[in-house]
């Protein structure tokens, strides 16, 4: 039973990091903010969800899965505000290509070339 445990957490762990990597590399490769957002936050929490239930897996210790459960807690409470704050930052500097937005529910609202200050060029 132990080393069934121990290779399922190898393998969460595994997976985990390699969704890690791969939001990186998007990081790098996405051409425009909404993108790199999406690879920001989705691959990124599903990785540290699996890298977590590796470890709780391989560790076997109850205040460990306890403060695993808090920090994926806080992620997954956070992860999307910060997304939705960053893209309604970047809608109002001008940084989203209009051409790419299938629905633009902020152009009534906001209009990315209000007579404001716009923060950052």
């Amino acid at each position: 039973m132990t080393e069934t445990l121990d290779l399922l957490g190898a393998l969460a762990l595994l997976l985990g990091s390699l969704l890690s990597l791969i939001a990186a590399i998007g990081l790098l490769r996405f051409p425009d903010l909404l993108t790199r957002m999406h690879a920001a936050t989705k691959p990124q929490v599903l990785g540290l969800m699996l890298v977590a239930l590796g470890l709780s897996l391989t560790l076997r210790d109850l205040r460990v899965v306890a403060v695993l459960v808090l920090v994926v807690g806080a992620q997954m409470v956070t992860g999307p505000i910060a997304a939705h704050m960053l893209g309604r930052a970047g809608y109002r500097a001008g940084q989203v290509r209009p051409e790419l937005l299938l629905v633009d529910e902020l152009s009534d609202v906001q209009p990315p070339d209000a007579d404001h200050d716009r923060g950052a060029p």
